[in-house]
């Protein structure tokens, strides 16, 4: 099978600046891979470029980004390959829909249920079974605007899931969220890892690093510093270069913080 992702000599411009740099990577179907940097090092746009928000400048005969051994997608075929949570998707979902509506719109690639979209039962069954395996199902008729920053997330993240996608990409998936949230949300992404799903992790928060994920690559400034196995590539020197402040990492039962 080919790659899930490749990125080869990958770069994007945004305005003047240069938001990547000959970015090379290649994800395969079924790992799990945390992305991880500071704030203003690439990481939403290495998701833009992704969901195809953005396109990059290809340097070199063999560059190039290609999602399962595709350079061109109608987008809404990859919608169904590849389920997006992103910090601009919560919010536009913070709006008067229900749960279950919320989940449903997946199937059309929308905000909600509108007028002109046929909700089939299957869909129904399916969203309702989505449901239940994030243990959000009391959650179904409750409006999103209603709900708190962790059972919304989840709501977000049924939604990207109602299509089987081969992975979940996850932009900072614990952003506004307490420690009851934060531990809760952690759980259902290793309940999800190991029913099979892969997880991408696109993060600046190190606790985000589920203990199923194996491989991180480090990302700094546009460019991959670093990329490997979770224990070669997170230790205090590396982490001390990428976030450019003196760093003391402890691990505990899988999890990583940083002192």
């Amino acid at each position: 099978m080919p790659p899930l992702l490749e990125f080869r000599n990958v770069t994007i411009h945004r305005g003047d600046k240069v938001a990547l740099e000959g970015v090379t990577l290649s994800i395969g179907l079924g790992e799990h891979v945390a992305i991880l940097g500071p704030n203003g090092s690439g990481k939403s746009s290495l998701i833009k470029a992704i969901t195809r928000e953005l396109y990059p400048r290809f340097t070199g005969n063999s560059a190039g980004l290609r999602i399962l051994g595709r350079d061109r997608w109608n987008i809404f075929e990859l919608r169904v390959m590849l389920g997006i949570v992103s910090n601009d998707l919560m919010q536009s979902c913070a709006r008067d829909f229900s749960g279950r509506e919320v989940v449903l719109s997946g199937f059309f690639s929308s905000i909600g249920i509108w007028p002109n979209h046929e909700v089939t039962p299957a869909m129904e069954q399916k969203a309702d079974e989505v449901l239940d395996l994030l243990e959000v199902s009391h959650l179904a008729d409750r409006n999103v605007d209603e709900m708190s920053s962790g059972e919304a997330r989840r709501i977000l993240i049924g939604r990207a899931l109602v299509h089987d996608p081969k992975a979940l990409v996850l932009d900072e998936p614990t952003a506004s969220l307490d420690l009851h949230a934060m531990h809760e949300l952690r759980l259902i992404l290793r309940k999800l890892a190991r029913a099979g799903t892969s997880i991408i992790v696109v993060t600046h928060h190190l606790p985000d690093i589920i203990p199923e994920v194996d491989r991180v690559i480090l990302i700094k400034k546009g460019r991959v510093l670093r990329d490997g196995a979770k224990r070669e590539t997170l230790t205090s020197a590396s982490l001390t270069d990428l976030f450019e402040t003196p760093v003391e990492l402890v691990e505990r039962a899988g999890l990583y913080q940083i002192w």
